[in-house]
């Protein structure tokens, strides 16, 4: 039975409108995502998916609407930005890694900082969570001396290590080689399996299928349609989506 708190949104869009300079990027964007939900967005380069994404953590302003995440308002409180973001884990197709720091070094870098963790406290979250994407072996490694899908499965337990309440995945696969990718779909799939609310921007529609309980497409900067992944693949409504859909999963 789904609780009171599971059936309110824990982020809430409204209206968004984006430009950089006299492009718009986004175009009246709405939709809500309920704790525990999972979340695909999917569309063509450049119909706006990342900078969508990008604006729920403030790493890109919008002009116009609202956003509100778990309970706060975006605005331009950069102090209330900083709570938000250790609140909102956020996985990038480059793994932004620190390359002089270890494995190890690079997951307790921010409890320790941010959070005030004790060390021992910090290195103890850490290796459990390398345990839970497969690499426990690998703390003592530096980025360079690890496999593109190594390092994205780092980058993932590194936002876990701030315990937050909500992912978000910009193309996390899409500068990885195709053998690299299940191995982080597989760890992808066993956090939203354990009811973390997530948001991925990906082009892995046999990823979509599996765990998403909805997916929106995007194109031109607005949300061309949304559904159940029953429903969007099976029954597109939108010339554009079925367009879509047929080239990419070809």
């Amino acid at each position: 039975m789904k609780t009171q708190e599971q059936d309110c949104p824990v982020i809430t869009v409204k209206n968004v409108g984006k430009w950089y300079g006299t492009f718009q990027a986004l175009r009246d964007v709405s939709f809500t995502v309920k704790a525990g939900e999972r979340v695909v967005i999917c569309g063509p380069s450049g119909s706006g998916k990342s900078t969508m994404i990008r604006c729920l953590n403030r790493l890109e302003t919008f002009q116009d609407g609202e956003i509100s995440v778990d309970g706060r308002a975006l605005g331009d409180d950069m102090v209330g930005v900083q709570a938000l973001r250790a609140d909102v884990g956020m996985v990038f197709q480059s793994f932004n890694l620190f390359p002089h720091l270890t494995v190890l070094e690079n997951l307790i870098l921010s409890p320790m900082t941010v959070r005030g963790l004790p060390r021992t406290e910090a290195i103890r979250d850490a290796r459990l969570l390398l345990e839970r994407v497969r690499i426990p072996e690998k703390e003592g490694k530096y980025p360079n001396q690890l496999s593109g899908g190594q390092q994205q499965r780092v980058a993932i337990a590194r936002a876990l290590c701030m315990n937050p309440r909500i992912m978000l995945f910009d193309e996390p696969t899409s500068a990885l080689d195709p053998e690299m990718v299940s191995e982080v779909l597989d760890v992808m799939v066993e956090l939203a399996q354990s009811g973390m609310t997530m948001i991925c921007v990906t082009h892995e529609m046999g990823f979509a299928r599996k765990v998403a309980d909805k997916v929106i497409f995007f194109d031109h900067g607005s949300i061309v349609e949304e559904a159940v992944p029953e429903h969007f693949f099976g029954t597109p409504k939108s010339e554009k989506l079925k367009l879509f859909l047929g080239q990419i999963l070809r």
